[in-house]
């Protein structure tokens, strides 16, 4: 079998903490005393803080689209979630409901989902009016059912934990609420505040997972696929085994259809077999690798080396009801790779759920 190397994986590596080299205030986030707490957290951890002068970020445009990027990438923006960020939109298939902390993220993945998303230069940005925020939630819960709700769609909310606390808060909220379940997913590790947190079963926290090629080339700046499953492993253990006692998931994803795939992606779930060695909630969402004009045009000028494969004339045109296109793979590769991964996670988890493929 060809390029069996490329599928070893490096031994266990833990992300490094994310430590800004400017923390920006806007003036209206010091106004809010969650804003105070983040501010004190920074400064314990001997981070240059600055307040401006106005309610508008500056200083983050350098003289190419990749500088732009280095100097936003190295800035964590303390500001007030916009009016939009009130009125929550449906995120089927993940939940019914996102909601957002924070945007942007630390992480260096060449294939990010937020390019092409958000707009204006990938600064790291949380809110300060996250109180509010989750009073908001009330307003979407339905009556008598559960509801999930989504708080990483814009940002990896572990990666900056450290530096907010607003996944903590998330959590206890969420242990508080009746048929209310907070969903989040990271490539990050740093997990030990969050163990002895009263959840109640109301947090399912998800890592995404990809197979050697992909995470070994294309997740910079993230804990090692072992790193991540380790820390799942202690999230989902049992508080009396030292453990967080959650409810956990996997998102594989992108899924890419590299050369030996199947190899590959086998590889991955025999490691998961491995780290998830116990009875557990368990779920499963497979999402296979996609682009749109737009996020390829972005990521080309924040990795223009990048070896990703964004070759349209290898994919499928899939249109959504406002006309927008994005390129998936076509339609018997599709088949193959929702196939193997289906088969191959009931055989080896019998016990765990697939919540979607897409």
């Amino acid at each position: 079998m060809t390029n069996s190397l490329i599928s070893h994986r490096p031994e266990i590596r833990s992300a490094r903490l994310w430590m800004p080299e400017r923390v920006i205030f806007t003036p209206a986030a010091l106004e809010k005393p969650y804003a105070q707490q983040i501010l004190a957290r920074v400064q314990a951890l001997n981070l240059p803080v600055e307040e401006l002068p106005r309610n508008r970020l500056t200083g983050l445009r350098g003289e190419s689209d990749r500088e732009t990027y280095d100097i936003s990438k190295r800035t964590l923006a303390v500001v007030i979630a916009p009016p939009s960020a009130f009125k929550l939109s449906p995120i089927p298939p993940s939940a019914d409901w996102q909601f957002h902390i924070a945007e942007g993220c630390p992480a260096h993945c060449q294939y990010c989902y937020l390019a092409g998303s958000l707009s204006g230069p990938p600064v790291i940005r949380t809110f300060a009016n996250l109180p509010q925020i989750l009073d908001n939630l009330a307003a979407y819960k339905k009556t008598e059912q559960a509801t999930t709700f989504e708080v990483s769609c814009y940002t990896d909310p572990l990666g900056i934990e450290h530096l907010t606390g607003s996944l903590a808060e998330c959590i206890r909220y969420f242990g508080e609420r009746d048929n209310g379940y907070l969903r989040w997913v990271s490539k990050f590790d740093a997990v030990d505040s969050l163990l002895d947190l009263p959840h109640n079963g109301h947090t399912r926290c998800r890592f995404s997972v990809n197979a050697a090629p992909v995470s070994n080339r294309f997740e910079g700046g993230t804990a090692s696929v072992g790193g991540r499953l380790q820390t799942l492993r202690k999230l989902a253990l049992p508080r009396s085994q030292g453990g967080g006692g959650y409810p956990v998931g996997l998102v594989i994803a992108p899924i890419m259809a590299m050369e030996d795939w199947e190899m590959h992606y086998s590889c991955l779930l025999d490691e998961i077999g491995d780290g998830i060695d116990f009875d557990c909630d368990l779920t499963f969402e497979l999402i296979s690798h996609r682009f749109t004009p737009n996020s390829k045009d972005v990521l080309l000028s924040w990795y223009p080396h990048t070896k990703l494969d964004m070759d349209e004339s290898k994919r499928s045109v899939k249109r959504n009801k406002f006309g927008g296109i994005k390129y998936v793979y076509e339609g018997d590769t599709m088949k193959a790779l929702r196939q193997f991964f289906e088969r191959e996670i009931q055989r080896r988890f019998p016990h765990a759920r697939i919540l979607y493929w897409t």
